[in-house]
């Protein structure tokens, strides 16, 4: 099994460093590089197919020696192997998780990939636990918390990168020294204030202790991104009779919505990834009865109850729940990927 897998790992990182030359000489000779890598997906007679492609462009003959050179091989070699090394270790736990999640069967799976197939794992899901309870649950924090959110942390950052007041150094300053604190330390400060507010038990309560943990860290991302754009255009703005407000919402938001789009995905997953504060806060018995405590869960509270004690063995519909989890966070990231790409850049580079 050992040697077998060895053999498929040289084989694929071999099959992809191929694909990248032929995708390359296609191009050098013209055409585009997906169509040069389109053809390098065929074993042997692409390549071969790429290296007797006519020219359509002007090039000097020498210039695709340098795609053969063993030291420009040995590190698409290198490159390949680390990147099928990496893609293993991310997809097969994907690929166990979905099978785990079809299994007929309540306890952990043994095998890779089941041989029989069910839905059983998610009708019980949904009929015998108050998963979708739990799933209004983050969905509804989690949508505040973004909403909530940026809004919030984009206006304090637009008054700190485009206004001069007393103890503004200061106060950038306190900001980013509470960010050195981990959130755990005032849990006990939390549960206290929030018995006194009554607000124990109450899942939308949480965001507003996942509004203000962002705060630290988001906000001086934004005002680097913010003091960025020229301050001129606030200038033209105002000559042209704008007041603050529109200069902020006509010009500021429009130009910064790479960075509010990376916060903004950061602050909708949060809640879905979070154990620890709906496990402290939303675990309180109000009225009585477990299926009271039950319906205050978050999904990540409710998932892990299912596995948390060896009389619980429903690691099958926790993979069910797990796969279902995963759907809107994947979805997000599919929409946004440009801007999110474009944010992380900027909250690197720029600040």
């Amino acid at each position: 099994m050992v040697l077998k897998m060895i053999i498929v790992y040289i084989a694929l990182v071999l099959y992809f460093t191929v694909d990248a030359i032929a995708a390359e000489i296609y191009e050098r000779k013209g055409y585009t590089r997906l169509k040069g890598a389109l053809w390098g997906l065929i074993p042997v007679y692409g390549l071969i197919h790429v290296l007797r492609a006519r020219d359509i462009k002007i090039y000097q003959k020498t210039a695709l020696s340098k795609f053969y050179a063993p030291k420009e091989i040995l590190m698409k070699l290198l490159t390949f192997a680390e990147l099928v090394l990496v893609a293993v270790i991310v997809i097969v736990p994907v690929i166990y998780m979905i099978g785990s999640s079809f299994a007929a069967q309540t306890g952990l799976p043994t095998t890779f990939w089941p041989k029989t197939l069910t839905l059983n794992n998610y009708t019980k899901l949904f009929n015998e636990t108050k998963f979708p309870v739990w799933f209004k649950n983050t969905l509804t924090i989690a949508i505040l918390n973004t909403i909530i959110g940026v809004v919030f942390i984009t206006g304090a950052a637009y008054v700190f990168s485009r206004f001069k007041f007393k103890g503004k150094k200061i106060g950038l300053i306190t900001i980013l020294v509470l960010q050195v604190f981990p959130g755990f330390m005032g849990l006990i400060a939390m549960f206290t204030l929030f018995e006194v507010f009554g607000l124990l038990g109450k899942p939308t309560a949480l965001t507003i202790l996942y509004v203000g943990g962002a705060v630290p860290f988001n906000l001086w991302l934004i005002k680097g991104y913010l003091q960025q754009i020229p301050k001129d255009l606030d200038e033209s703005a105002m000559l042209d009779g704008a007041n603050k407000m529109q200069i902020f919402f006509k010009i500021i938001m429009p130009l910064s919505v790479p960075i509010l789009s990376f916060v903004a995905v950061s602050m909708f997953m949060s809640p879905w990834m979070d154990y620890m504060l709906p496990r402290f806060l939303l675990d309180v018995n109000v009225s009585g009865g477990a299926e009271n405590i039950q319906e205050q869960w978050t999904l990540a509270v409710g998932l892990f109850e299912m596995i948390s004690g060896a009389d619980k063995q429903n690691y099958t519909t926790f993979a069910a729940g797990s796969m279902i989890v995963a759907a809107p966070i994947t979805i997000l990231y599919m929409v946004f990927q440009r801007f999110l790409i474009q944010g992380i850049t900027a909250g690197a580079t720029k600040g």
